[in-house]
């Protein structure tokens, strides 16, 4: 479809007001409001009137009535009952879709509502991202041209009563307004497509042949994808050939430090800037507003309350509830989300660290569930990535995608183990074998954590972590027999469930590799 006309300049004089409002707002006021509003909606619901939201007045009221709850508390209390048809429950009115996404650590697969409030909310963040970026860039012609979301199918499954479900892209993609198709890219039909390499091929093959301004997406990938359009086209590796037009490359949802040192290749001799975004299926958090070390600029009034946990409280009965008037930098919190998709005092499952507080600025250091214990060494999935990458980079490697998940005692070894499987980018640079990278990885985890040097000293509580290096596209190829490549889908970084790791450990044996 061809663009009516180049919309920036009215982006511009928006982000012109906006801005102004930004720069006013004060966190704990702007958040205080926030979680009013929304209680005050959610009043007549079974979720309100079981919690007393009829006499919430502030943020300790809220916390006294609502205790914390995970995902599965939820849907077994309030959302289970009726579903698909689940009404006034949480949130007043009959929630029309349900996001479907798998655990990163399980596989199982959840339902996160998604009702039309959280749809605004979300293209409300979409839009404070184009206005970062035309204030920091005065040149811009952002909406001169197309959005390019690589994302997964936007068919979506009937789940009874008229409410649908499927990958949050796909729910967006429904949601667009008539006026806005011509900004987007691909078009409805392409869109449509499951087959991931049938989607590259189509949507690759037309995009060259659009003005392709914005390209958002997961950066495995993003990167999977620009590796298969240029073997397509025989293309040189560089986005400059592919999209001349490119402002801005929107990644998030992994750790993008092993993705940096690629994309900085790929963006070569472009005048494109990468822009890192916290978005999550229950509700889009954070995004960057300056640069990439900054961390990212935390959104507080797009009808989402946020609540942080200290890590190590998280399992406690009774653990601290802080907010935005009163987190610490530099320690980590479990995040909480209370919002205008029905969910109150919810674990969302990621790790964050505060870098600033006015405004609030944050990194995303993990998951909960990202935490690997099953022996006491208690490591953190930040402890664990940087463990990984920072062993491999010593032997001269590069990490495409890893796994990690426990071996446990049995007849032959009665200490457990950590196993690791490393996708490296090109095997053959790695400077040494498959026990010369668990040796580095080990040092690293005894270094930088105290319980996990206490469990491997002498070899006594734990043995030595086995590594598996294993070639390119191993990890595709697995999250390709298990029906999740593509889209919204992320390669589990721990896995703690014994069945998928075992299935993991299995599929890799094919594609093991010597090295050095």
């Amino acid at each position: 479809m061809k663009l009516p006309f180049d919309a920036t300049p009215i982006l511009r004089l928006y982000a012109r007001w906006r801005m102004k409002r930004l720069a006013g707002q004060r966190a704990g006021a702007t958040q205080e409001r926030q979680l009013l509003s929304l209680v005050k909606r959610a009043r007549a619901t079974r979720f309100g009137r079981d919690h007393g939201f009829d006499d919430i007045r502030s943020v300790a009221d809220f916390q006294a009535r609502v205790p914390l709850r995970n995902y599965a508390a939820f849907w077994d209390e309030y959302w289970k009952p009726t579903f698909p048809d689940v009404t006034d429950a949480s949130w007043p009115g009959r929630i029309p879709y349900f996001a479907l996404t798998s655990g990163t650590s399980t596989g199982r697969t959840k339902y996160i509502p998604v009702t039309r409030e959280m749809v605004r909310s979300n293209t409300r963040a979409g839009l404070d991202l184009l206005v970062h970026h035309v204030s920091n860039r005065p040149s811009s012609r952002i909406l001169g041209g197309k959005n390019f979301l690589l994302g997964g199918s936007i068919d979506l499954e009937e789940l009874g009563n008229g409410v649908k479900g499927g990958d949050l892209t796909g729910i967006s993609r429904h949601e667009v307004p008539s006026w806005g198709e011509p900004f987007v890219f691909p078009d409805e039909s392409m869109a449509r497509e499951e087959n991931w390499e049938r989607k590259i091929e189509q949507t690759g093959r037309a995009s060259l042949a659009e003005k392709i301004t914005t390209l958002a997406g997961t950066p495995s990938w993003v990167l999977l994808f620009l590796e298969r359009l240029t073997t397509l086209t025989g293309r040189p590796r560089r986005l400059v050939e592919l999209y001349p037009d490119l402002e801005m490359l929107v990644h998030g949802g992994l750790n993008f430090r092993p993705y940096r040192h690629v994309f900085e290749a790929w963006l070569e001799g472009s005048h494109a800037e990468l822009r890192e975004v916290y978005p999550a299926s229950e509700g889009f958090i954070a995004l960057a507003d300056r640069g990439p070390e900054d961390g990212l600029r935390v959104l507080l009034d797009t009808g989402i309350f946020y609540e942080f946990v200290p890590v190590e409280e998280l399992d406690s009965p009774t653990p601290t509830r802080h907010w935005i008037s009163n987190v610490e930098p530099g320690r980590d919190y479990a995040i909480v989300l209370s919002s205008c998709a029905g969910v109150w005092g919810y674990v969302l499952g990621d790790t964050v660290r505060f870098v600033s507080l006015d405004p609030p600025r944050l990194l995303v250091t993990g998951r909960t569930s990202y935490y690997l214990s099953a022996f006491g060494e208690h490591l953190s999935g930040e402890e664990i990535e940087g463990a990984v990458i920072d062993a491999v980079d010593a032997l001269r490697g590069e990490v495409s995608e890893f796994a990690v998940g426990p071996l446990f005692p049995d007849a032959v070894d009665a200490r457990g183990r950590h196993l690791f499987v490393i996708e490296l980018r090109e095997p053959k640079d790695l400077q040494g074998g498959p026990d010369a990278l668990a040796n580095e990885i080990d040092r690293r985890l005894s270094e930088s954590n105290a319980d996990y040097e206490t469990h491997r000293h002498e070899d006594f509580g734990m043995a030595p972590p086995h590594v598996m290096v294993v070639g390119p596209d191993c990890f595709a190829d697995w999250m390709r027999s298990r029906g999740r490549l593509g889209g919204q889908n992320k390669v589990p970084r721990v896995i703690h469930d014994q069945e998928l790791l075992a299935g993991l450990r299995a599929h890799a044996d094919r594609y093991e590799v010597a090295t050095a």
